[in-house]
């Protein structure tokens, strides 16, 4: 039956888009299968990897898109981050590998396979080894580009990150413990942005039902693990566990001071070192910095 006008009018069709992986599955488990609703609001998800994901919202394809914090800057003018569904590492992260030990000081010069010019893993490389050659490869293509010798080492996000040993290669070094080890605090990776025209009030709304979806995926552990098991590549069940447990934590429920310094701190670092345009002030729905500027200016 053919919903009224009026009817239909009371429903906002939300286009989400995110990573298609287990720990973006297991936060958004909830909101996918219907156990977390948001009146007024329907969400339709879409999936696509993170690269692609900065460059689609350049044009705002999607309402509400997990995106690099290193192309915040970029997008700032149509996009406001979420003030949850973020991924931080605490002391790990994204990592250099290669088939032959080397140290972070040998990556100099060398070809090094990157998962797009506009991850938070490519900045934060660049950040800790400014020379090098990137050599922009899709995210589950970097193995097997390191295995093959077409590049001399490759920055792996993702899966990667627990599956690069079981192929007989190397870690140079894991960015998330340089980061802590610079800065002593967490490296921000991907967040959630929702698109500035539809307003704060429904961006709120949204905000609430992903962090319902990322408490009860928390509080329902194993049934949304289950579910997550299906975006798993190549992990078996305790190894997605180990991985989501990595990456949906208490960051991913709200940033809280820390983890809205530790982005503020990758902004300003791209920034001053010409990375990124800026400075930019980082901008969360919930703690709107620019109207407390002008509210205290």
């Amino acid at each position: 039956m053919t919903a009224s006008p009026k009817a239909s009018s009371r429903v906002m069709e939300i286009k989400l888009a995110h990573s298609p992986d287990s720990d973006d599955a297991f936060m958004f488990y909830a909101l996918a299968t219907n156990r977390v609703k948001a009146s007024g609001l329907k969400f339709t998800h879409v999936l696509a990897d993170i690269e692609t994901l900065n460059q689609a919202a350049d044009q705002e394809t999607y309402d509400v898109t997990a995106i690099s914090f290193a192309a915040y800057p970029y997008l700032k003018d149509k996009y406001v981050l979420l003030d949850s569904g973020a991924s931080f590492g605490e002391g790990y992260g994204p990592m250099v590998v290669a088939a032959k030990p080397m140290k972070r000081q040998d990556l100099a010069g060398k070809r090094i396979a990157v998962p797009g010019l506009r991850t938070s893993a490519y900045l934060a490389l660049r950040l800790s080894q400014p020379d090098f050659e990137a050599v922009p490869t899709p995210f589950d293509q970097i193995l097997d580009a390191v295995q093959q010798g077409t590049v001399r080492a490759g920055l792996i996000i993702h899966e990667g990150q627990l599956l690069y040993s079981q192929l007989g290669l190397h870690r140079i070094v894991d960015l998330g413990l340089w980061w802590k080890e610079t800065t002593a605090l967490p490296l921000p990776l991907g967040g959630n942005a929702v698109r500035r025209a539809l307003g704060p009030e429904v961006a709120q709304r949204i905000s609430q039902a992903i962090r319902e979806s990322v408490a009860y995926a928390l509080d329902h552990r194993e049934e949304a693990l289950n579910y997550a098991l299906q975006f798993a590549r190549d992990m078996d069940a305790d190894l997605a566990d180990k991985f989501v447990g990595m990456y949906v934590n208490r960051w991913t429920l709200g940033y809280g001071e820390i983890g809205r310094a530790a982005v503020q701190e990758l902004l300003d670092r791209g920034a001053q070192a010409g990375l990124l345009p800026g400075p930019v002030q980082a901008e969360f729905t919930g703690y709107p910095v620019a109207e407390a500027e002008r509210a205290a200016g």
